[in-house]
């Protein structure tokens, strides 16, 4: 699965040659996102099926949107769609 409208730092060599991917930390990000979720009740709607198979998805833990929080901490960058924050 992948949020909608973020794009999150590459795990080391998950980055493909001549893609300029999101600065930052791969492992803060993730656990970032963990720490925003953990033990909230967390909801997702399927809304888009990426190139890749993988579903595009809103989520929100405790009615906090969780694309629109990890853009808004500094973990994300808003990418492939428009986000509604």
């Amino acid at each position: 699965m992948r949020l909608y409208g973020i794009d999150a730092p590459e795990m080391p060599g998950a980055c493909r040659p001549g893609r300029q991917c999101t600065p930052g930390d791969p492992y803060e990000s993730r656990d970032h996102l963990s720490g925003l979720t953990a033990g909230r009740s967390v909801q997702c709607e399927k809304v888009d099926t990426d190139r890749y198979g993988r579903a595009i998805v809103r989520c929100s833990a405790d009615g906090v949107d969780l694309s629109c929080q990890m853009v808004r901490d500094g973990f994300a960058v808003e990418r492939y769609g428009r986000l509604e924050c």
